[in-house]
Protein backbone atom coordinates (compact mmCIF):
# COMPACT_ATOMS: atom_id res chain seq x y z
CA UNK A 1 0.00 0.00 0.00
CA UNK A 2 1.49 3.39 -0.89
CA UNK A 3 2.35 5.69 1.98
CA UNK A 4 0.38 8.89 2.26
CA UNK A 5 1.43 10.19 5.63
CA UNK A 6 -0.81 11.64 8.26
CA UNK A 7 -1.81 14.96 9.73
CA UNK A 8 -1.28 16.63 13.09
CA UNK A 9 -4.87 17.91 13.14
CA UNK A 10 -7.05 16.29 15.80
CA UNK A 11 -10.33 15.29 14.19
CA UNK A 12 -13.49 15.32 16.32
CA UNK A 13 -14.22 11.88 17.83
CA UNK A 14 -17.08 11.04 15.46
CA UNK A 15 -14.97 11.93 12.42
CA UNK A 16 -12.00 10.05 13.82
CA UNK A 17 -14.18 6.96 14.24
CA UNK A 18 -15.19 7.10 10.57
CA UNK A 19 -11.57 7.51 9.51
CA UNK A 20 -10.61 4.51 11.60
CA UNK A 21 -13.33 2.43 9.94
CA UNK A 22 -12.02 3.47 6.53
CA UNK A 23 -8.46 2.53 7.46
CA UNK A 24 -9.63 -0.79 8.86
CA UNK A 25 -11.42 -1.47 5.56
CA UNK A 26 -8.22 -0.68 3.66
CA UNK A 27 -6.25 -3.12 5.78
CA UNK A 28 -8.86 -5.74 4.91
CA UNK A 29 -8.44 -4.87 1.21
CA UNK A 30 -12.05 -3.58 1.13
CA UNK A 31 -11.20 -0.47 -0.84
CA UNK A 32 -14.70 0.42 -2.05
CA UNK A 33 -15.92 0.39 1.56
CA UNK A 34 -12.96 2.55 2.58
CA UNK A 35 -13.74 5.08 -0.14
CA UNK A 36 -17.34 5.39 0.99
CA UNK A 37 -16.20 6.05 4.55
CA UNK A 38 -13.71 8.70 3.46
CA UNK A 39 -16.34 10.44 1.33
CA UNK A 40 -18.66 10.41 4.33
CA UNK A 41 -15.92 12.12 6.32
CA UNK A 42 -15.56 14.80 3.63
CA UNK A 43 -19.29 15.45 3.79
CA UNK A 44 -19.12 16.03 7.55
CA UNK A 45 -16.29 18.57 7.49
CA UNK A 46 -17.10 22.27 7.92
CA UNK A 47 -15.35 25.56 7.26
CA UNK A 48 -13.40 25.30 10.50
CA UNK A 49 -11.55 22.22 9.27
CA UNK A 50 -7.92 23.11 8.44
CA UNK A 51 -7.02 22.71 4.74
CA UNK A 52 -4.25 20.24 5.60
CA UNK A 53 -6.87 17.88 7.03
CA UNK A 54 -8.99 18.09 3.88
CA UNK A 55 -5.89 17.47 1.75
CA UNK A 56 -5.05 14.39 3.83
CA UNK A 57 -8.48 12.87 3.23
CA UNK A 58 -8.21 13.55 -0.51
CA UNK A 59 -4.87 11.74 -0.50
CA UNK A 60 -6.37 8.80 1.39
CA UNK A 61 -9.21 8.51 -1.13
CA UNK A 62 -6.67 8.62 -3.95
CA UNK A 63 -4.72 5.83 -2.27
CA UNK A 64 -7.69 3.48 -2.59
CA UNK A 65 -7.99 4.33 -6.29
CA UNK A 66 -4.28 3.62 -6.82
CA UNK A 67 -4.63 0.20 -5.20
CA UNK A 68 -7.57 -0.49 -7.54
CA UNK A 69 -5.49 0.62 -10.55
CA UNK A 70 -7.88 3.55 -11.20
CA UNK A 71 -5.06 5.96 -12.04
CA UNK A 72 -7.15 8.81 -13.49
CA UNK A 73 -9.39 8.94 -10.42
CA UNK A 74 -6.33 8.81 -8.19
CA UNK A 75 -4.64 11.67 -10.05
CA UNK A 76 -7.76 13.82 -9.65
CA UNK A 77 -7.61 13.28 -5.89
CA UNK A 78 -3.87 13.89 -5.64
CA UNK A 79 -4.05 17.03 -7.77
CA UNK A 80 -6.78 18.41 -5.52
CA UNK A 81 -4.74 17.56 -2.43
CA UNK A 82 -1.64 19.22 -3.90
CA UNK A 83 -3.54 22.40 -4.77
CA UNK A 84 -5.04 22.61 -1.27
CA UNK A 85 -1.65 22.07 0.38
CA UNK A 86 0.09 24.63 -1.83
CA UNK A 87 -2.56 27.26 -1.14
CA UNK A 88 -2.29 26.58 2.59
CA UNK A 89 1.54 26.66 2.40
CA UNK A 90 1.54 23.21 4.00
CA UNK A 91 5.00 21.96 2.94
CA UNK A 92 4.67 18.47 4.47
CA UNK A 93 1.34 18.10 2.68
CA UNK A 94 2.95 19.25 -0.57
CA UNK A 95 5.71 16.65 -0.14
CA UNK A 96 3.16 13.86 0.42
CA UNK A 97 1.17 14.99 -2.64
CA UNK A 98 4.33 15.03 -4.78
CA UNK A 99 5.08 11.46 -3.71
CA UNK A 100 1.59 10.36 -4.65
CA UNK A 101 1.69 12.11 -8.00
CA UNK A 102 4.87 10.14 -8.67
CA UNK A 103 3.19 6.87 -7.71
CA UNK A 104 0.28 7.59 -10.06
CA UNK A 105 2.56 8.43 -13.00
CA UNK A 106 4.61 5.33 -12.26
CA UNK A 107 1.49 3.18 -12.33
CA UNK A 108 0.47 4.80 -15.60
CA UNK A 109 3.86 3.88 -17.03
CA UNK A 110 5.47 7.31 -17.38
CA UNK A 111 8.61 6.49 -15.43
CA UNK A 112 10.54 9.65 -16.32
CA UNK A 113 7.68 11.81 -15.08
CA UNK A 114 7.40 9.67 -11.96
CA UNK A 115 11.09 10.15 -11.24
CA UNK A 116 10.72 13.92 -11.54
CA UNK A 117 7.86 13.92 -9.01
CA UNK A 118 9.83 11.66 -6.66
CA UNK A 119 12.76 14.08 -6.77
CA UNK A 120 10.47 16.99 -5.88
CA UNK A 121 8.99 14.93 -3.08
CA UNK A 122 12.40 13.91 -1.76
CA UNK A 123 13.74 17.49 -1.80
CA UNK A 124 10.65 18.87 -0.07
CA UNK A 125 10.56 16.08 2.53
CA UNK A 126 14.23 16.65 3.33
CA UNK A 127 13.59 20.40 3.59
CA UNK A 128 10.87 19.92 6.24
CA UNK A 129 12.65 17.01 7.96
CA UNK A 130 9.94 14.45 7.09
CA UNK A 131 12.03 11.33 7.79
CA UNK A 132 9.15 8.89 7.41
CA UNK A 133 8.23 10.29 4.01
CA UNK A 134 11.87 10.18 2.94
CA UNK A 135 11.88 6.46 3.76
CA UNK A 136 8.69 5.97 1.76
CA UNK A 137 10.16 7.76 -1.24
CA UNK A 138 13.24 5.54 -0.97
CA UNK A 139 10.94 2.51 -1.11
CA UNK A 140 9.14 3.89 -4.14
CA UNK A 141 12.42 4.64 -5.90
CA UNK A 142 13.34 1.02 -5.27
CA UNK A 143 10.17 -0.06 -7.03
CA UNK A 144 11.00 2.29 -9.92
CA UNK A 145 14.49 0.82 -10.25
CA UNK A 146 13.02 -2.69 -10.15
CA UNK A 147 10.63 -1.85 -12.97
CA UNK A 148 13.53 -0.54 -15.05
CA UNK A 149 15.46 -3.76 -14.46
CA UNK A 150 18.15 -2.27 -12.20
CA UNK A 151 17.78 -4.86 -9.45
CA UNK A 152 20.90 -3.93 -7.49
CA UNK A 153 19.82 -0.27 -7.27
CA UNK A 154 16.35 -1.42 -6.22
CA UNK A 155 17.89 -3.56 -3.49
CA UNK A 156 19.90 -0.60 -2.17
CA UNK A 157 16.78 1.60 -2.01
CA UNK A 158 14.74 -1.10 -0.28
CA UNK A 159 17.40 -1.76 2.34
CA UNK A 160 17.76 1.95 3.07
CA UNK A 161 14.00 2.31 3.44
CA UNK A 162 13.73 -0.78 5.65
CA UNK A 163 16.42 0.52 7.99
CA UNK A 164 14.62 3.86 8.29
CA UNK A 165 11.23 2.25 8.99
CA UNK A 166 12.73 0.17 11.77
CA UNK A 167 14.56 3.14 13.26
CA UNK A 168 11.38 5.23 13.16
CA UNK A 169 9.29 2.42 14.68
CA UNK A 170 6.91 2.01 11.72
CA UNK A 171 6.01 -1.71 11.70
CA UNK A 172 2.98 -1.10 9.48
CA UNK A 173 5.39 -0.15 6.68
CA UNK A 174 7.81 -3.01 7.22
CA UNK A 175 5.51 -5.82 6.00
CA UNK A 176 4.76 -4.37 2.54
CA UNK A 177 8.41 -3.44 2.05
CA UNK A 178 9.58 -6.94 2.98
CA UNK A 179 7.08 -8.22 0.41
CA UNK A 180 8.85 -6.08 -2.22
CA UNK A 181 12.19 -7.45 -1.06
CA UNK A 182 10.88 -11.00 -1.35
CA UNK A 183 9.89 -10.42 -4.97
CA UNK A 184 13.26 -8.86 -5.73
CA UNK A 185 15.18 -11.72 -4.12
CA UNK A 186 13.06 -14.15 -6.16
CA UNK A 187 14.04 -12.33 -9.37
CA UNK A 188 17.68 -12.55 -8.25
CA UNK A 189 17.17 -16.27 -7.46
CA UNK A 190 18.30 -15.69 -3.88
CA UNK A 191 15.88 -18.26 -2.56
CA UNK A 192 16.77 -18.22 1.14
CA UNK A 193 16.71 -14.42 1.28
CA UNK A 194 13.30 -14.45 -0.41
CA UNK A 195 11.95 -17.02 2.07
CA UNK A 196 13.22 -14.96 4.99
CA UNK A 197 11.69 -11.76 3.63
CA UNK A 198 8.29 -13.38 3.10
CA UNK A 199 8.31 -15.06 6.52
CA UNK A 200 9.04 -11.79 8.31
CA UNK A 201 6.58 -9.91 6.09
CA UNK A 202 3.84 -12.34 7.14
CA UNK A 203 4.64 -11.81 10.82
CA UNK A 204 4.56 -8.03 10.43
CA UNK A 205 1.30 -8.05 8.45
CA UNK A 206 -0.41 -10.29 11.01
CA UNK A 207 0.83 -8.12 13.88
CA UNK A 208 -0.48 -4.96 12.19
CA UNK A 209 -3.71 -6.57 10.94
CA UNK A 210 -2.86 -5.66 7.34
CA UNK A 211 -4.84 -8.32 5.46
CA UNK A 212 -4.37 -6.72 2.05
CA UNK A 213 -0.58 -6.79 2.31
CA UNK A 214 -0.61 -10.29 3.76
CA UNK A 215 -2.62 -11.58 0.79
CA UNK A 216 -0.02 -10.24 -1.64
CA UNK A 217 2.76 -11.79 0.44
CA UNK A 218 1.11 -15.21 0.00
CA UNK A 219 0.54 -14.61 -3.72
CA UNK A 220 4.19 -13.71 -4.21
CA UNK A 221 5.39 -16.51 -1.94
CA UNK A 222 3.53 -18.93 -4.24
CA UNK A 223 5.46 -17.51 -7.19
CA UNK A 224 8.72 -18.16 -5.33
CA UNK A 225 7.85 -21.83 -4.81
CA UNK A 226 6.61 -22.21 -8.38
CA UNK A 227 10.01 -20.92 -9.54
CA UNK A 228 11.63 -23.52 -7.28
CA UNK A 229 9.20 -26.17 -8.59
CA UNK A 230 7.94 -27.12 -5.13
CA UNK A 231 4.29 -27.18 -6.12
CA UNK A 232 3.03 -28.56 -2.82
CA UNK A 233 4.29 -25.52 -0.89
CA UNK A 234 3.19 -23.20 -3.71
CA UNK A 235 -0.34 -24.63 -3.55
CA UNK A 236 -0.46 -24.10 0.22
CA UNK A 237 0.37 -20.41 -0.26
CA UNK A 238 -2.33 -20.16 -2.92
CA UNK A 239 -4.83 -21.77 -0.54
CA UNK A 240 -4.09 -19.13 2.11
CA UNK A 241 -4.25 -16.30 -0.42
CA UNK A 242 -7.54 -17.60 -1.84
CA UNK A 243 -9.16 -17.82 1.59
CA UNK A 244 -8.10 -14.31 2.59
CA UNK A 245 -8.86 -12.75 -0.80
CA UNK A 246 -12.32 -14.34 -0.87
CA UNK A 247 -13.11 -13.03 2.61
CA UNK A 248 -12.05 -9.50 1.67
CA UNK A 249 -13.40 -9.64 -1.91
CA UNK A 250 -9.98 -8.65 -3.27
CA UNK A 251 -10.44 -9.28 -7.00
CA UNK A 252 -6.87 -8.34 -7.90
CA UNK A 253 -5.45 -10.97 -5.54
CA UNK A 254 -8.01 -13.56 -6.64
CA UNK A 255 -6.93 -13.17 -10.25
CA UNK A 256 -3.25 -13.59 -9.38
CA UNK A 257 -4.03 -16.60 -7.21
CA UNK A 258 -6.03 -18.36 -9.92
CA UNK A 259 -3.17 -17.74 -12.36
CA UNK A 260 -0.77 -19.45 -9.96
CA UNK A 261 -3.21 -22.33 -9.42
CA UNK A 262 -3.34 -22.74 -13.20
CA UNK A 263 0.45 -22.90 -13.51
CA UNK A 264 0.67 -25.41 -10.65
CA UNK A 265 -2.00 -27.62 -12.26
CA UNK A 266 -0.27 -27.43 -15.65
CA UNK A 267 3.13 -28.31 -14.20
CA UNK A 268 1.64 -31.27 -12.33
CA UNK A 269 -0.08 -32.49 -15.54
CA UNK A 270 -3.63 -31.69 -14.45
CA UNK A 271 -4.40 -29.98 -17.75
CA UNK A 272 -8.22 -29.76 -17.43
CA UNK A 273 -7.95 -28.05 -14.04
CA UNK A 274 -5.21 -25.77 -15.34
CA UNK A 275 -7.50 -24.58 -18.13
CA UNK A 276 -10.26 -23.83 -15.63
CA UNK A 277 -8.01 -21.82 -13.31
CA UNK A 278 -6.33 -19.83 -16.07
CA UNK A 279 -9.74 -19.09 -17.58
CA UNK A 280 -10.87 -17.66 -14.23
CA UNK A 281 -7.76 -15.50 -14.01
CA UNK A 282 -8.38 -14.14 -17.51
CA UNK A 283 -12.04 -13.40 -16.71
CA UNK A 284 -11.09 -11.45 -13.59
CA UNK A 285 -8.36 -9.57 -15.46
CA UNK A 286 -10.78 -8.62 -18.23
CA UNK A 287 -13.40 -7.44 -15.73
CA UNK A 288 -10.85 -5.26 -13.93
CA UNK A 289 -9.04 -4.05 -17.04
CA UNK A 290 -5.82 -5.53 -15.64
CA UNK A 291 -3.69 -5.78 -18.80
CA UNK A 292 -0.65 -7.30 -17.10
CA UNK A 293 -2.58 -10.12 -15.44
CA UNK A 294 -4.52 -10.79 -18.66
CA UNK A 295 -1.29 -10.95 -20.68
CA UNK A 296 0.48 -13.21 -18.18
CA UNK A 297 -2.49 -15.57 -17.90
CA UNK A 298 -2.84 -15.77 -21.70
CA UNK A 299 0.85 -16.61 -22.01
CA UNK A 300 0.53 -19.38 -19.41
CA UNK A 301 -2.57 -20.62 -21.22
CA UNK A 302 -0.61 -20.76 -24.49
CA UNK A 303 2.01 -22.92 -22.83
CA UNK A 304 -0.74 -25.23 -21.57
CA UNK A 305 -2.25 -25.60 -25.05
CA UNK A 306 1.18 -26.14 -26.57
CA UNK A 307 1.77 -29.11 -24.30
CA UNK A 308 -1.55 -30.55 -25.46
CA UNK A 309 -0.62 -30.12 -29.16
CA UNK A 310 -3.54 -27.71 -29.58
CA UNK A 311 -1.75 -25.63 -32.18
CA UNK A 312 -4.59 -23.33 -33.17
CA UNK A 313 -5.57 -22.61 -29.55
CA UNK A 314 -1.92 -22.00 -28.72
CA UNK A 315 -1.64 -19.36 -31.42
CA UNK A 316 -4.87 -17.68 -30.32
CA UNK A 317 -3.56 -17.39 -26.76
CA UNK A 318 -0.10 -16.31 -27.91
CA UNK A 319 -1.58 -13.60 -30.09
CA UNK A 320 -3.75 -12.36 -27.23
CA UNK A 321 -0.74 -12.25 -24.92
CA UNK A 322 1.37 -10.51 -27.55
CA UNK A 323 -1.31 -7.89 -28.19
CA UNK A 324 -1.66 -7.15 -24.46
CA UNK A 325 2.07 -7.01 -23.84
CA UNK A 326 2.38 -4.67 -26.82
CA UNK A 327 -0.20 -2.37 -25.22
CA UNK A 328 1.74 -2.53 -21.97
CA UNK A 329 4.99 -1.86 -23.80
CA UNK A 330 3.46 1.29 -25.25
CA UNK A 331 2.21 2.38 -21.82
CA UNK A 332 4.96 1.13 -19.55
CA UNK A 333 8.72 1.45 -19.84
CA UNK A 334 9.24 -1.99 -18.33
CA UNK A 335 12.44 -3.95 -18.83
CA UNK A 336 10.55 -7.08 -17.81
CA UNK A 337 7.92 -6.52 -20.51
CA UNK A 338 10.67 -6.59 -23.15
CA UNK A 339 11.95 -9.89 -21.77
CA UNK A 340 8.45 -11.34 -21.80
CA UNK A 341 7.92 -10.21 -25.39
CA UNK A 342 11.13 -11.97 -26.40
CA UNK A 343 9.93 -15.15 -24.72
CA UNK A 344 6.57 -14.89 -26.48
CA UNK A 345 8.18 -14.50 -29.89
CA UNK A 346 10.34 -17.55 -29.24
CA UNK A 347 7.17 -19.49 -28.42
CA UNK A 348 5.56 -18.21 -31.64
CA UNK A 349 8.39 -19.58 -33.76
CA UNK A 350 8.39 -22.88 -31.92
CA UNK A 351 4.66 -23.53 -32.24
CA UNK A 352 4.44 -22.33 -35.86
CA UNK A 353 7.38 -24.52 -36.88
CA UNK A 354 5.81 -27.48 -35.11
CA UNK A 355 2.45 -26.87 -36.78
CA UNK A 356 4.17 -26.56 -40.15
CA UNK A 357 5.97 -29.85 -39.56
CA UNK A 358 2.71 -31.56 -38.62
CA UNK A 359 1.19 -30.37 -41.91
CA UNK A 360 4.11 -31.82 -43.85
CA UNK A 361 3.90 -35.12 -42.00
CA UNK A 362 0.61 -35.68 -43.82
CA UNK A 363 2.37 -35.36 -47.18
CA UNK A 364 5.24 -37.78 -47.76
CA UNK A 365 6.50 -35.84 -50.79
CA UNK A 366 7.22 -32.46 -49.22
CA UNK A 367 9.22 -32.93 -46.02
CA UNK A 368 11.08 -29.71 -45.19
CA UNK A 369 9.21 -27.71 -47.81
CA UNK A 370 7.85 -25.07 -45.42
CA UNK A 371 11.26 -24.37 -43.85
CA UNK A 372 12.98 -24.12 -47.24
CA UNK A 373 10.31 -21.87 -48.70
CA UNK A 374 10.48 -19.72 -45.58
CA UNK A 375 14.24 -19.36 -45.94
CA UNK A 376 13.99 -18.27 -49.59
CA UNK A 377 11.03 -15.98 -48.90
CA UNK A 378 12.67 -14.25 -45.93
CA UNK A 379 15.82 -13.60 -47.97
CA UNK A 380 13.68 -12.11 -50.72
CA UNK A 381 11.65 -10.03 -48.24
CA UNK A 382 14.90 -8.64 -46.84
CA UNK A 383 15.97 -7.70 -50.36
CA UNK A 384 12.59 -5.97 -50.77
CA UNK A 385 13.48 -3.92 -47.65
CA UNK A 386 10.95 -5.30 -45.20
CA UNK A 387 11.75 -4.02 -41.71
CA UNK A 388 12.89 -6.36 -38.94
CA UNK A 389 9.54 -6.46 -37.14
CA UNK A 390 7.65 -7.23 -40.34
CA UNK A 391 10.16 -9.94 -41.26
CA UNK A 392 9.43 -11.76 -38.00
CA UNK A 393 5.69 -12.05 -38.74
CA UNK A 394 6.32 -12.62 -42.46
CA UNK A 395 8.30 -15.68 -41.36
CA UNK A 396 5.22 -16.91 -39.45
CA UNK A 397 3.10 -16.60 -42.58
CA UNK A 398 5.65 -18.41 -44.72
CA UNK A 399 5.85 -21.30 -42.27
CA UNK A 400 2.05 -21.60 -42.25
CA UNK A 401 1.38 -20.91 -45.92
CA UNK A 402 0.22 -24.49 -46.55
CA UNK A 403 -1.80 -24.91 -43.36
CA UNK A 404 -4.92 -25.46 -45.49
CA UNK A 405 -3.47 -28.78 -46.72
CA UNK A 406 -4.88 -30.23 -43.51
CA UNK A 407 -8.27 -30.13 -45.27
CA UNK A 408 -7.02 -32.01 -48.36
CA UNK A 409 -7.48 -35.81 -48.28
CA UNK A 410 -4.23 -37.73 -47.79
CA UNK A 411 -4.84 -39.85 -50.88
CA UNK A 412 -4.86 -36.67 -52.97
CA UNK A 413 -1.79 -35.21 -51.27
CA UNK A 414 0.18 -38.42 -51.70
CA UNK A 415 -0.98 -39.42 -55.17
CA UNK A 416 2.15 -40.27 -57.21
CA UNK A 417 0.64 -39.47 -60.59
CA UNK A 418 -1.18 -36.60 -62.22
CA UNK A 419 -4.27 -35.30 -60.44
CA UNK A 420 -7.72 -35.54 -61.99
CA UNK A 421 -9.70 -32.36 -62.53
CA UNK A 422 -11.72 -33.11 -59.40
CA UNK A 423 -8.57 -33.74 -57.38
CA UNK A 424 -6.97 -30.57 -58.66
CA UNK A 425 -10.09 -28.64 -57.64
CA UNK A 426 -9.74 -30.08 -54.13
CA UNK A 427 -6.06 -29.13 -54.05
CA UNK A 428 -6.79 -25.60 -55.20
CA UNK A 429 -9.09 -25.09 -52.22
CA UNK A 430 -6.24 -25.34 -49.72
CA UNK A 431 -5.48 -21.57 -49.64
CA UNK A 432 -9.11 -20.81 -48.75
CA UNK A 433 -9.18 -23.65 -46.23
CA UNK A 434 -6.02 -22.24 -44.67
CA UNK A 435 -7.55 -18.81 -44.18
CA UNK A 436 -10.64 -20.39 -42.63
CA UNK A 437 -8.45 -22.40 -40.27
CA UNK A 438 -6.67 -19.23 -39.16
CA UNK A 439 -9.92 -17.32 -38.59
CA UNK A 440 -9.96 -15.96 -35.06
CA UNK A 441 -6.17 -15.94 -34.78
CA UNK A 442 -5.35 -12.24 -34.93
CA UNK A 443 -1.64 -12.16 -35.66
CA UNK A 444 0.04 -8.80 -34.95
CA UNK A 445 0.88 -8.73 -38.67
CA UNK A 446 -1.83 -10.18 -40.89
CA UNK A 447 -0.47 -13.38 -42.47
CA UNK A 448 -3.76 -14.41 -44.07
CA UNK A 449 -3.06 -12.73 -47.44
CA UNK A 450 0.06 -14.90 -47.73
CA UNK A 451 -1.94 -18.04 -47.01
CA UNK A 452 -4.78 -17.17 -49.39
CA UNK A 453 -2.86 -15.69 -52.30
CA UNK A 454 0.49 -17.51 -52.60
CA UNK A 455 -0.81 -19.30 -55.74
CA UNK A 456 -1.96 -16.11 -57.48
CA UNK A 457 0.05 -15.32 -60.63
CA UNK A 458 1.09 -11.98 -62.03
CA UNK A 459 -1.06 -12.35 -65.16
CA UNK A 460 -4.20 -13.28 -63.21
CA UNK A 461 -4.21 -16.98 -64.11
CA UNK A 462 -3.62 -18.26 -60.58
CA UNK A 463 -6.03 -19.20 -57.81
CA UNK A 464 -8.21 -18.89 -55.77
CA UNK A 465 -9.21 -15.31 -56.70
CA UNK A 466 -7.38 -14.78 -60.02
CA UNK A 467 -5.79 -11.57 -58.76
CA UNK A 468 -3.27 -9.93 -61.08
CA UNK A 469 -0.28 -7.62 -60.80
CA UNK A 470 -0.03 -5.40 -57.77
CA UNK A 471 -3.51 -6.43 -56.67
CA UNK A 472 -1.76 -9.53 -55.35
CA UNK A 473 -0.42 -8.69 -51.87
CA UNK A 474 3.34 -8.12 -51.90
CA UNK A 475 3.93 -10.80 -49.27
CA UNK A 476 2.10 -13.37 -51.41
CA UNK A 477 4.07 -12.39 -54.54
CA UNK A 478 7.29 -13.00 -52.63
CA UNK A 479 6.04 -16.32 -51.32
CA UNK A 480 4.94 -17.43 -54.79
CA UNK A 481 8.47 -17.13 -56.16
CA UNK A 482 10.00 -18.99 -53.23
CA UNK A 483 7.30 -21.67 -53.37
CA UNK A 484 7.76 -22.39 -57.07
CA UNK A 485 11.54 -22.45 -56.82
CA UNK A 486 11.40 -25.07 -54.07
CA UNK A 487 8.83 -27.09 -56.03
CA UNK A 488 11.14 -27.26 -59.03
CA UNK A 489 14.39 -28.01 -57.19
CA UNK A 490 13.11 -30.67 -54.78
CA UNK A 491 13.28 -34.41 -55.50
CA UNK A 492 10.03 -36.28 -56.02
CA UNK A 493 9.42 -40.06 -56.23
CA UNK A 494 8.68 -39.68 -59.95
CA UNK A 495 11.68 -37.43 -60.84
CA UNK A 496 14.76 -35.81 -59.46
CA UNK A 497 14.67 -32.15 -58.59
CA UNK A 498 15.81 -29.82 -61.33
CA UNK A 499 19.18 -28.17 -61.00
CA UNK A 500 19.27 -24.58 -59.86
CA UNK A 501 20.11 -23.47 -63.40
CA UNK A 502 17.27 -25.37 -65.05
CA UNK A 503 14.71 -24.27 -62.46
CA UNK A 504 15.74 -20.65 -62.82
CA UNK A 505 15.63 -20.96 -66.60
CA UNK A 506 12.04 -22.19 -66.48
CA UNK A 507 11.06 -19.42 -64.08
CA UNK A 508 12.94 -16.74 -66.04
CA UNK A 509 10.76 -17.32 -69.09
CA UNK A 510 7.62 -16.61 -67.07
CA UNK A 511 8.66 -13.37 -65.42
CA UNK A 512 5.82 -10.95 -66.05
CA UNK A 513 3.41 -13.85 -66.53
CA UNK A 514 3.62 -15.76 -63.29
CA UNK A 515 6.04 -13.64 -61.28
CA UNK A 516 6.43 -10.00 -60.31
CA UNK A 517 9.32 -8.77 -62.54
CA UNK A 518 10.85 -6.49 -59.91
CA UNK A 519 10.76 -9.14 -57.20
CA UNK A 520 12.18 -11.77 -59.51
CA UNK A 521 15.07 -9.42 -60.19
CA UNK A 522 15.83 -9.41 -56.46
CA UNK A 523 15.44 -13.19 -56.36
CA UNK A 524 17.88 -13.60 -59.25
CA UNK A 525 20.51 -11.70 -57.28
CA UNK A 526 19.83 -13.66 -54.10
CA UNK A 527 20.30 -17.08 -55.66
CA UNK A 528 23.22 -15.99 -57.87
CA UNK A 529 21.54 -16.80 -61.18
CA UNK A 530 23.70 -18.43 -63.81
CA UNK A 531 21.39 -19.68 -66.59
CA UNK A 532 23.09 -21.93 -69.16
CA UNK A 533 22.72 -20.77 -72.75
CA UNK A 534 20.86 -23.88 -73.90
CA UNK A 535 17.99 -23.06 -71.54
CA UNK A 536 17.53 -19.58 -72.91
CA UNK A 537 15.65 -21.09 -75.86
CA UNK A 538 13.00 -22.78 -73.70
CA UNK A 539 9.69 -21.47 -75.02
CA UNK A 540 7.37 -19.53 -72.77
CA UNK A 541 4.60 -22.02 -73.52
CA UNK A 542 6.84 -24.97 -72.57
CA UNK A 543 7.91 -23.19 -69.41
CA UNK A 544 4.33 -22.59 -68.36
CA UNK A 545 3.36 -26.20 -69.06
CA UNK A 546 6.38 -27.52 -67.19
CA UNK A 547 5.65 -25.30 -64.26
CA UNK A 548 1.97 -26.18 -64.21
CA UNK A 549 2.86 -29.86 -64.25
CA UNK A 550 5.24 -29.45 -61.32
CA UNK A 551 2.73 -27.43 -59.34
CA UNK A 552 0.06 -30.03 -60.01
CA UNK A 553 2.19 -33.00 -59.05
CA UNK A 554 3.84 -31.60 -55.93
CA UNK A 555 1.25 -31.20 -53.23
CA UNK A 556 2.69 -28.62 -50.86
CA UNK A 557 3.47 -25.76 -53.26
Amino acid sequence: MSSLGGTEYEFPPDILALIQKARDAERLAQRETARRQYHTVLGKLDRSTPPRAVASIMRWIGRTHIDDAAVDAALDCFTSALTISQQAEDRPGVAHAYNLMAIAHQQRGDLDEAERWYQRAHDTAHEVDELALTAMIDQNLGTLANIRGDLELALAHYRSSLSAYRTLGMPQRVGPLLNNLGMLYTDLRKWKDAEGAYDEATEQCIACGDIGARIMVEVNRAELWIARRDFTVARASCDTALELATQSDDARALGETYKHYGVIARETNDHPQAEVFLGRAISIADERGDLLLAAEAAREQAELFQRQDRNRDTLISLNRAHRLFTQLQAKLDLADIDRRMDRLETMFLEIVRRWGASIESKDQYTQGHCERVTDYAVRLANAARFDEGTIFWFRMGALLHDVGKIAVPSEVLNKPGKLTLEERALMEQHPVAGVELLAGIDFPWDIRPMVRHHHEWWDGSGYPDKLAGENIPLSARILCIADVYDALTTDRPYRQGYSHEKAMGIMENDVGKLFDPELFGYFREIVDLRVPAHLDTLSAEDAVLALLDELTLQSNA
